[in-house]
């Protein structure tokens, strides 16, 4: 029997980090989405001028009988700079933050575990910037964000920012990946 159970995950851009966690083993699905902000049903449009507080972020369903909370998180911090404050590359602002939304204690300690793990082993040469706050709130994004790197390869930014961090990630987490 499943025992699902679900992570909320900010790292910059929504698009990338919901294609990767949604070939991954034990992920049910991946659901690109808005959190940690004041502004209730927020749009991509209000979220995108970073005055709603809320963070792009992928709300992950797992089966931790598959794949462990820590394995989502190892995974999460392989996808994205997590010592950049406040973006990601060219995407600049709060909405772009590097960001955990622990669901609950366990999450919380697993978090705070692993980010003083990757501070501890220094694998990044600048401290570690994520955001680690209880889940207040998540709104679904638009359904056009969802899958939207599978739906839109030809998009600009796709082509030049996703495509490369996936190539990256599913040779890095090959053993990880569902078998299609």
């Amino acid at each position: 029997m499943a025992n699902l159970q679900k992570a909320t995950l900010g790292g910059g851009c929504f698009w990338c980090i919901e294609s990767a966690f949604n070939t991954v083993e034990g992920v049910v699905k991946a659901v690109s989405g808005y959190a940690g902000g004041e502004k209730a049903d927020p749009t991509y449009e209000e979220v995108c001028q970073g005055t709603t507080g809320h963070a792009e972020v992928v709300q992950v369903t797992f089966d931790a009988e598959s794949i462990s909370y820590r394995e989502i998180l190892e995974i999460f911090f392989a996808l994205h700079d997590p010592t950049q404050l406040n973006r990601q590359g060219h995407d600049v602002g709060t909405q772009y933050r590097s960001a955990i939304f622990y669901h609950d204690e366990k999450q919380e300690a697993e978090a705070k575990a692993i980010i003083q793990e990757i501070e501890d082993e220094k694998i990044w040469p600048d401290p570690v910037v994520t955001e680690l706050v209880a889940i207040n709130n998540y709104y679904e994004a638009e359904a056009y964000h969802q899958d939207y790197f599978t739906n839109n390869p030809e998009n600009r930014y796709c082509a030049m920012v996703v495509a490369p961090k996936l190539a990256k990630f599913k040779k890095t987490f090959a053993s990880r990946l569902r078998s299609e």
